[in-house]
């Protein structure tokens, strides 16, 4: 594809090392599409007759049947999947295949292609997320009332409803999916028409390639555009961001299914046992999404590091940006898809969720608050409140089983009424605002998690 230029020929050794078509060949349905869109733009700016790109056309739709069909002969020594097709289409159609690269290079071809698969990727993924969060809305409505602790520093803090708590998974999900929507409109910004980097001397209309292949936007500058792999570099970091909540989600399910928790029990089927302990139920898939987190970090990494010292522009260095992102997008896409399934299935153990709040003096600051409310100054009723659980502890029992002679011994302003503000139901109902963990508040904001939703249908 460039004998004019050299006297030899490329080593073998070089030739293989420097070919990409082992993993590009993945952009083969997008760059017969982007090509499809650039012959019909030739075509509309009198470029190339209607005959030609006619048949350039019919080409390309027989290369990407063979693809399809398992029957396509991929070649190292063509290099790249743009050339491997265009070599195909050539041997189809004749000598008119050779004119479909006029006005175009391979770099502005890559740039494109890389966006149209990242771009369809990207709703892919933005789809299992909304199915994710959807089952989470179902899990929280059924567990509105379902009482745990609630964990600082993890230790019993507060308690709080399980609906609540897989309703904070709901939002950190929330945010990576409005992440994902915004990176799209980066993402889908055409390349294509930048030629090698300073555009082509052809009277090219790149309105009109952009518009066949849906792009919203037509990047400005031809160098920047070539050279860009910022929507790659954003794409992963929130790709990253996304799998860190997921590893937090699968930290917490790994501890909840220990004996030592006993909170909940996830579906045998994504669990393995032991070949050694017939007992265990390992959670092999929340340990797995915890470790491929790591995995994309480390992507993201790659991609940061391979482009922080290139200048303008396309250098052969950014060949090394698509296994990062193809292995990034898999990893992301398979933990999405386990999650999909196994997080809306759990089922808490609501007595052992229930008995562990009782055991960590989680109402005492609800006791603070009605010394609070009783004209009590904060500091004053945190030190009071600290002398009883001291008692508490002593006697070995929870504030709630102190009698009301013990409570007052502490201070006056605790009247007879202080147990409702004890008990775990009333300590949960207490906290009636938006964001807070009373029942009816998290049946509101599942419904508003619902609408909210509806934004990305």
């Amino acid at each position: 594809m460039w004998g004019g230029r050299f006297s030899e020929a490329t080593d073998s050794f070089v030739a293989a090392f420097t070919a990409s078509v082992g993993f590009d060949q993945r952009f083969a349905r997008h760059d017969i599409q982007g090509s499809i869109a650039h012959a019909t733009m030739l075509k509309e700016c009198d470029i190339l007759s209607a005959e030609d790109v006619a048949t350039i056309i019919d080409g390309l739709y027989q290369v990407l049947r063979e693809i399809e069909a398992g029957e396509f002969n991929w070649s190292i020594g063509l290099e790249d999947v743009h050339m491997n097709v265009e070599s195909r289409l050539t041997d189809i159609v004749g000598a008119v295949g050779k004119k479909l690269h006029t006005g175009r290079s391979r770099n502005d071809q890559v740039a494109t292609d890389i966006r149209l698969w990242l771009r369809e990727e990207t709703d892919n993924i933005i789809a299992l997320l909304v199915r994710l969060q959807s089952g989470l809305l179902d899990l929280a409505e059924q567990h509105t009332d379902t009482i745990m602790p609630g964990f600082t520093h993890l230790q019993t803090a507060q308690p709080v409803s399980f609906g609540h708590h897989v309703m904070a998974w709901f939002e950190m999900l929330y945010r990576d999916t409005e992440r994902l929507v915004d990176a799209r409109r980066r993402i889908n910004q055409m390349p294509l028409g930048s030629a090698a980097l300073a555009g082509t001397t052809f009277p090219i209309d790149r309105t009109i390639t952009a518009e066949l292949l849906g792009f919203e936007g037509i990047c400005q500058n031809s160098l920047d555009a070539v050279s860009d792999r910022d929507f790659a570099i954003e794409f992963t970091s929130a790709a990253s961001i996304l799998m860190m909540h997921m590893s937090r989600m699968s930290e917490e399910i790994i501890l909840w299914m220990s004996a030592q928790f006993n909170f909940v029990q996830i579906p045998d089927r994504f669990c393995t046992g032991s070949s050694i302990m017939p007992q265990k139920k390992n959670p092999d898939v929340p340990e797995l999404v915890r470790g491929k987190a790591a995995r994309v970090f480390g992507q993201l990494m790659t991609l940061l590091s391979l482009m922080k010292s290139q200048p303008l522009a396309y250098n052969k260095d950014n060949q090394e940006d698509k296994e990062p992102l193809f292995d990034c997008v898999d990893t992301l896409t398979g933990s999405l898809l386990a999650f999909a399934d196994m997080l809306p299935n759990i089922t808490p153990n609501k007595e052992n969720m229930r008995a562990a709040t009782m055991k960590g003096y989680a109402t005492a600051t609800d006791l603070a608050d009605y010394l609070v409310r009783n004209g009590v100054a904060f500091r004053d009723a945190h030190e009071v409140v600290g002398n009883a659980v001291a008692l508490g502890i002593a006697e070995g029992v929870d504030l709630s089983d102190l009698s009301l002679a013990q409570l007052q011994q502490f201070s006056d302003a605790i009247g007879d009424d202080v147990f409702e503000y004890l008990t775990l139901e009333g300590s949960l109902a207490a906290r009636d605002h938006l964001g807070g963990t009373a029942p009816n508040q998290v049946k509101q904001a599942v419904a508003r998690g619902r609408t909210r939703l509806e934004l990305f249908a």
